[in-house]
């Protein structure tokens, strides 16, 4: 008679509820800045047999989503960790799912630009946001610049700090404020 190994029963099967209620509970401690509960939830999706890939996809966006600009590496090491997992398999793939998974966890959050592209999106949906000012149109064609195109763009690589004061916006979007940066963000340089 031949001997069989059994696993415990962890109440978890990839294609109900509980799959769903896990790796809610494992995005959720991530933005919680939980790693002992991510930690304890990547373990129970990792035993029930669930697609490491998967897992990454939902680290990288928790980094992007929850950390975003108050940690950019947290999506480099989420995405390093996406490849790595691709290329090195099971069982291994555990190691790096769980460094990426509580790379984020421990990481600092900030969900300003996730709030800011749902929320110019709602506006492109929803109103008359204008027309591109003409001088930040492209002009590719001859004569284009005749009729307005990219006339008196101002290059801001030719100005102190690689910066220069000029209408982005549509005129109908002038002074609209998508980005809220927090105290949690890294100070770009």
């Amino acid at each position: 008679m031949s001997e069989c190994i059994q696993k415990k029963k962890v109440g978890f099967d990839k294609s109900g509820d509980s799959h769903y209620d896990n790796i809610s509970a494992f995005i959720k401690s991530m933005r919680g800045s939980d790693p002992d509960a991510v930690l304890f939830y990547l373990a129970r999706a990792l035993y029930a047999g669930e697609d490491p890939l998967f897992l990454a996809r939902r680290i990288a966006i928790c980094a992007s989503e929850d950390v975003g600009m108050a940690n950019s590496n947290a999506l480099v090491v989420a995405n390093a960790a996406m490849q790595a997992i691709h290329q090195i398999g099971m069982p291994e793939a555990r190691i790096i799912l769980a460094h990426a998974a509580t790379y984020v966890a421990r990481s600092p959050k900030s969900n300003a630009a996730y709030l800011g592209i749902d929320q110019a999106l709602h506006d492109v949906e929803t109103m008359d946001t204008g027309t591109i000012p003409m001088h930040i149109r492209n002009a590719p064609a001859d004569g284009m610049k005749d009729l307005g195109y990219s006339v008196g763009y101002k290059y801001p690589h030719d100005y102190p700090n690689h910066e220069v004061e000029q209408q982005y916006l549509p005129d109908k979007m002038l002074g609209t404020v998508y980005y809220k940066a927090d105290e949690t963000e890294e100070k770009l340089k």
